[in-house]
């Protein structure tokens, strides 16, 4: 038997887990660093399965390091499991019917993530026995990578620094290994703090925290000009003061993201909308704090690793969709929006793929994108970022849902519980389970990987996050 024969068989053996996990967890559907019915279920799963499991690692009770083996090579499966606000959604369903209005439901997929990376971890367990070789495997119980980053803090506890592989991926309507950056991220609050007041009767006597937060926000506009054109700084009020118009508010709280291609970029712009707040209180006569809540690295893409995916991925190939996947995929892209529809294509050319690499009237991709490594950063950000500092990575998407699905939406949801994202998934687990077994073997290419780290990265990971700010659990 060939690798891809033999992993496949190994992964195949796993299939029930694989969609058990994926179910079960899509069911839980728990808030970021919340996830306690998840992490238990997971953590139980990987004790049943012979794995040492340590438990709220890195300060955070729902992250955990599920271990087998011993020694050099160690290769690292990262998991997530978190799900999103209001995106509560029946199975498999084309028409919007919440589960329970307003609660979160699995619009990123990070159920399938986290089924296929655990499907991974055992098949290549496995392989290890089979062919009595040393290693450690490792999955990783990463929480809240849509709010509180768990993978910064499991970085600056070093739990990433001794891997030599380090593998995810995430589901998503195109088959293809994940090759460009992201953006660094950092998420901060400035509160401001004033004096109430009658805004009639008194209104001299007042200090407003809100006035404080609107001219702030009037600055940070007018910086905007002023830095890097591919940076973002986006903002939300967390609290406006209040309802009252005749009321002078003495507090108020604005949330800033802070995005660039490299974090050394974003931390520049940070300290001057640092500056502004500042300015900002001292024209409104209100002081002010700063509370730094995430600070996530850019992802550092691994070229070397990157070829053994796409090579283990061609080996395995795409999903083996059937008519009844198909069916399913038509009545979801009936939902979509032309935009939804027309990304499809816009993407392709605008990453460097051949435009016909999926035609128009695709409803499922059922191909493997050929290899272009691009040299920019996607427009989002993720904490699988700050491992890629710490450890040699490689990621990949695979289809588990319609093409043109918009991210985070009411539609994966439901896709994520149907047999698009249960094929996804152990498609998934056998690309990373090849690639582990194809690198490994080749001790000169590990070096290699790691030489690239070391040169991407200046060698050394220092996070972000100061060690006095703990991961924010509430």
């Amino acid at each position: 038997m060939s690798k891809k024969e033999i992993i496949s068989a190994l992964v195949d053996k796993y299939q029930d887990d694989v969609v058990c996990i994926n179910d079960t967890v899509w069911g839980y559907a728990e808030a970021g660093m919340k996830e306690y019915k998840t992490a238990k279920f997971y953590e139980e799963f990987f004790v049943e399965k012979g794995f040492r499991v340590e438990s709220g690692v890195a300060d955070m009770p729902t992250a955990f390091v599920a271990s087998w083996g011993e020694g050099h090579p160690i290769v690292g499966f990262l998991g997530e499991f978190d799900a999103l606000p209001t995106l509560s959604q029946e199975a498999a369903c084309a028409v919007k019917i919440p589960v329970v209005e307003g609660a979160y439901g699995h619009g990123c997929g990070h159920n399938s993530l986290g089924a296929g990376a655990a499907g991974a971890a055992l098949a290549f367990r496995d392989y290890l026995e089979q062919n009595r070789m040393q290693g450690t495997v490792r999955f990783y119980g990463c929480p809240g990578e849509e709010y509180g980053s768990g993978k910064i803090y499991m970085a600056r506890a070093g739990l990433y620094d001794d891997l030599d592989v380090c593998l995810t991926w995430h589901p998503g309507s195109e088959n293809k290994v994940t090759t460009s950056s992201s953006l660094a991220n950092i998420s901060v609050m400035f509160e401001f703090h004033g004096v109430s007041a009658h805004a009639a009767g008194n209104p001299h006597l007042g200090r407003s925290a809100l006035d404080a937060c609107e001219l702030m926000n009037v600055g940070v506009n007018y910086l905007r000009e002023h830095i890097i054109p591919e940076a973002r700084v986006h903002y939300a009020y967390k609290n406006a003061g209040g309802i009252a118009p005749n009321v002078v508010h003495d507090h108020a709280v604005i949330h800033y993201f802070i995005r660039a291609p490299k974090m050394s970029q974003a931390q520049e712009i940070y300290e001057r909308v640092k500056d502004i707040a500042e300015g900002a209180a001292k024209m409104t006569g209100t002081t002010h704090e700063v509370h730094l809540k995430e600070a996530i690295y850019d992802y550092n893409p691994n070229r070397t690793l990157e070829k053994v995916m796409q090579e283990a991925f061609e080996e395995i190939g795409a999903p083996a969709f059937d008519e009844a996947d198909f069916e399913l995929a038509r009545k979801f892209r009936a939902t979509y929006t032309k935009g939804d529809l027309d990304s499809v294509q816009s993407g392709l050319v605008r990453n460097g793929y051949p435009a016909d690499a999926i035609g128009p009237d695709e409803v499922l991709h059922t191909r493997v994108l050929p290899y272009v490594p691009i040299d920019r950063a996607m427009p989002g950000s993720t904490d699988v970022g700050d491992a890629s500092y710490c450890a040699p990575t490689a990621q990949c998407s695979v289809a588990t849902e319609a093409l043109g699905t918009p991210g985070h939406s009411w539609q994966i949801t439901a896709q994520s519980c149907s047999p698009l994202a249960s094929k996804g998934a152990v498609v998934a687990a056998k690309v990373m389970a090849l690639t582990a077994a194809m690198a490994i073997e080749q001790p000169e290419l590990l070096e290699k990987a790691k030489a690239e780290l070391v040169r991407t990265t200046g060698g050394k990971y220092v996070s972000a996050m100061p060690p006095e700010i703990m991961p924010n659990i509430e």
